[in-house]
């Protein structure tokens, strides 16, 4: 007697579950640092512009490099990431030393606004060579290292042109800062630093994280 063979059960679904894409706010708050980053990332700043004006340009030094020096110890000893803590320190401590060996305060911004100047062109050498700097990164902080998005002829324009908005969104407020520095206006630039620090930064991020989420969560239509 032959046996019938047994229906077979459905198949499993054998792929992994689609890995979750941070929502906007947590991929805000992971680069910001959140609310505790962006003041802890501030504060050096404030604590030498107000000394500065308060005092003179070596006890202003001496306090914004100290005030890092804590943040850094504190969220070392609380065992927080102290990434952006250390990446404050590291910018202080630059522009700290060029003001010292100087003795002109209005050199303490000088390394940062070199270096904004560099992010700009680079951004914006990165979009004309087809290879924009936004889209590798966000392969790198958002993706997991995945760069599928080279193979998709929307996100390569988004991408693009997202990083041209980043490089001259970067450069004008790098410019604002040399016009000042070259006006010899400390204080303004001091204010302008932070002014200019986060809050473009935010809406740059906000930005691109809606508009990338929009693009990959509404595929184009086939042919």
């Amino acid at each position: 007697m032959t046996t019938g063979q047994q229906p077979a059960a459905p198949p499993q679904d054998e792929t992994p579950d689609e890995e979750r894409l941070p929502t906007i706010a947590e991929q805000m708050a992971d680069q910001l640092g959140g609310w505790r980053g962006l003041v802890e990332s501030s504060v050096p700043v404030v604590v030498f512009v107000v000394a500065n004006i308060v005092t003179d340009l070596r006890p202003a030094i001496i306090a914004s490099i100290g005030v890092a020096l804590v943040i850094a110890t504190l969220r070392l000893v609380q065992r927080r990431p102290i990434r952006h803590a250390v990446n404050g320190l590291f910018g202080i401590a630059i522009g700290a030393a060029v003001a010292w060996r100087t003795g002109d305060e209005k050199t303490f911004y000088l390394p940062g606004i070199l270096y904004g100047i560099g992010y700009g062109l680079v951004l914006l050498g990165s979009a004309a060579l087809r290879q924009p700097l936004v889209g590798w990164i966000w392969s790198v902080l958002a993706a997991g290292g995945k760069s599928e998005w080279r193979r998709d002829p929307r996100l390569v324009r988004t991408f693009t042109w997202l990083t041209v908005l980043w490089g001259v969104v970067w450069l004008a407020k790098v410019g604002v800062q040399a016009a000042l520095y070259l006006a010899d206006m400390d204080t303004a630039l001091g204010i302008a630093r932070l002014a200019l620090g986060y809050p473009p930064y935010a809406l740059l991020l906000l930005i691109t994280v809606w508009v990338v989420r929009r693009v990959t969560h509404h595929p184009a239509p086939t042919p």
